[in-house]
C-alpha cells in the first residue's frame, strides 16, 4: 500500500503541516495543534475537502 499524506491547518493559529493518515485517529476525535494547543475534532484541521475525504477513506468512515 502506498503512503498517503494529507495537509492539516490549525483553524485557530493557521499553522500548517502534513501528516500520514495512518498516524492519525478518527476524524471526529479531539486533536490538538502542536503550535498553539487548540483542541478541536481532527476533521476541522483538514486543509481541503480532499484531505478530509482521504482521512475518512483511510479510517473506513
Amino acid at each position: 500500500m502506498q503512503e498517503a499524506w494529507i495537509q492539516l491547518q490549525c483553524p485557530e493559529c493557521g499553522e500548517q503541516w502534513e501528516a500520514n493518515p495512518a498516524d492519525l485517529h478518527e476524524p471526529d476525535e479531539a486533536f490538538g495543534c502542536k503550535d498553539c494547543e487548540e483542541r478541536r475534532p481532527l476533521s476541522e484541521f483538514t486543509k481541503t475537502a480532499r484531505d478530509f475525504e482521504i482521512l475518512e477513506e483511510f479510517h473506513g468512515s
